[in-house]
Order: C-alpha cells, then sequence, then structure tokens
C-alpha cells in the first residue's frame, strides 16, 4: 500500500523529530544544535518528508535532507529516510524536491554530496538522479571506517 506523505521544509516544532530521524539513520548523528542552526541560516534548508495523515495528533517525520548553498553550489547532506519506510521512493521524491528548490530559489547550478562506498542502494539512487562519481575521500567516515565517494551533478 503506498505510503501517503508530503514534503516541507523543516520548522522549531520539528527539531525534535528530525534529531530522532538522524539519530536512528546514522552512526555519527547531527544533535538538536546543528538542524536549529539550519533554521536561522539563509544559506541552508532542510527538507522533511512526514506522514499526511489527518488524523494524527502529532506529524511522523519518516525522511529529511539537507541543502546548503556554498557560492553558488549545493552541498546536499543527512538524506535519512526512516527504517520503517524505505522503499517507498521517499528519499528520491525528497531529492528531486531539494534539487528543485536549490535550482529555482536559490539559484543554485551544481549540486554535490559524499556517499559511503559500501552504500551501494544510495550510490545507484543518486546515479538515477543524474550523480557521476568524481572522486574518492579515504576514510571519510567512522563506525565503520569506510571512503566516500564524491558525487556532483552538473
Amino acid at each position: 500500500m503506498p505510503v501517503n506523505y508530503r514534503i516541507r521544509q523543516m520548522c522549531s516544532k520539528d527539531l525534535e523529530a528530525v534529531t530522532a530521524l538522524e539519530e536512528e539513520c546514522f552512526s555519527m548523528p547531527w544533535r538538536y544544535n546543528d538542524f536549529k542552526e539550519i533554521l536561522t541560516n539563509p544559506n541552508r534548508i532542510y527538507l522533511l518528508a512526514e506522514l499526511d495523515d489527518k488524523n494524527a495528533a502529532v506529524n511522523t517525520i519518516i525522511g529529511g535532507c539537507v541543502l546548503t548553498d556554498i557560492s553558488g553550489e549545493g552541498d546536499i547532506s543527512n538524506v535519512a529516510v526512516s527504517r520503517e519506510y524505505r522503499g517507498n521512493h521517499i528519499a528520491t521524491a525528497l531529492l528531486g524536491e531539494l534539487i528543485r528548490t536549490g535550482t529555482q530559489e536559490m539559484g543554485i547550478k551544481a549540486f554535490t554530496l559524499e556517499v559511503r562506498s559500501k552504500n551501494e542502494a544510495a550510490i545507484r539512487l543518486y546515479k538515477n538522479l543524474g550523480f557521476a562519481a568524481e572522486g574518492i575521500r579515504p576514510d571519510f567516515y567512522d563506525k565503520p571506517k569506510d571512503d566516500a565517494v564524491i558525487m556532483w551533478k552538473r
């Protein structure tokens, strides 16, 4: 059964849920204050996916990602989807909207990201979105140790 969700920018009421999602998905997660900083930084946005359930008392955040504008280039980070909702193309939708927002609203022309070399599913996703591997950062990740594949969409 398809998952109904909507994509929107993070706001202050989302900080605890976004931090919890980060802790679920990453071995070295960003902290609450890292996400709080995004809210006041004009060069950063965090898009999230939340379940579209009008009957829920609390909105459930099931995915998210960060875009940082660095001198006209978009650095994508922290692409996360809750384990329970993986396989529903949520990351594809989030990244598509993040790239659209970066291009149309921020004037970004090229996007880059790093991904664990052993994360074959993510590498496949990024390639399907038009990213190409252009380099390696040896031992970039800890817990567990892994190289980063540097990918660009130009």
